[in-house]
């Protein structure tokens, strides 16, 4: 494996709140002058990677995820297939991307989302603008609404492809991969609302649907210590602290040689 290569490729899971760990392992990547020439990124992690193949720094990346007030009263709907609406999230990513399409980021980024109708992934073209192909790859199911583009109504792509190692596999000599989304050890009273249901459903389709997918990676970092939080985490500090784990697990891959040599 080379690090330093002119073909790495960056695998970004799904993971809610939990991406953040995504933006602490690109700033420890940065520290070592390891630069990905393409990125793959599934629901959060396709935000984390467009943000930062749009130039954003990790820092800033943290910022822009301390912002959003997830559960506002605004973004709640009572006419849509979901608790939250969508379409709320529109303003917050255009403040950022405007109307560039995928094709304007520095680096190559693709994006995965689930087509709800045909039952197929997609994984957006080029001329997608940023903002839609991020807010259907991240229409986490039952709790956010599908997102409508053209009359194609897509969802969360973790539904179908929660880690796309496979989209650099063959485009990459080197493949670095961040898992987000470990099992936690929970109980019968943790399972308390609908959301908690909804997200444990997720996260263990995920774990056991992507095992295979880790043997992809000739690095993986996959911070087992996040397990304890939630998905949808709103706690600025515990923020904090996921991007600091993301950090930490790179850097302890990084140093104890934890990846394919």
């Amino acid at each position: 494996m080379n690090l330093y290569s002119k073909s790495i490729g960056l695998a970004l899971s799904g993971g809610g709140t939990k991406g953040l760990a995504h933006a602490g392992a690109i700033k420890f990547l940065e520290e070592q002058n390891i630069r990905p020439t393409k990125i793959a990124g599934t629901s959060a992690g396709s935000i984390v990677g467009a943000m930062y193949a749009w130039g954003k720094t990790p820092e800033e990346i943290l910022d822009f995820f301390k912002s959003i007030y997830f559960f506002h009263w605004r973004h709640i709907t009572f006419t849509k297939a979901g608790l939250i609406d969508s379409e709320a999230f529109k303003n917050y990513f255009h403040a950022v991307f405007k109307d560039a399409k995928l094709s304007d980021l520095e680096i190559p980024t693709q994006i995965t989302a689930t087509d709800m109708i045909k039952g197929k992934l997609k994984i957006f073209e080029p001329e997608t603008k940023i903002v839609d192909a991020l807010i259907s790859s991240s229409s986490f199911p039952g709790i956010i609404s599908p997102y409508q583009i053209n009359g194609n109504h897509y969802s969360d792509g973790g539904i179908l492809n929660h880690f796309p190692t496979d989209l650099l596999r063959e485009e990459c000599a080197t493949v670095i991969g961040v898992y987000v989304s470990p099992i936690n050890n929970i109980e019968a009273k943790d399972l308390n609302s609908i959301r908690a249901v909804t997200t444990r459903a997720f996260d263990i389709l995920s774990e056991y649907s992507n095992i295979s997918k880790f043997n992809q990676c000739d690095w993986m970092i996959q911070p087992k210590e996040l397990s304890v939080y939630s998905t949808f985490e709103t706690n600025k500090i515990k923020m904090d602290d996921i991007f600091n784990l993301g950090y930490e697990a790179a850097k302890y891959s990084y140093e104890n040689k934890i990846y394919k040599i």
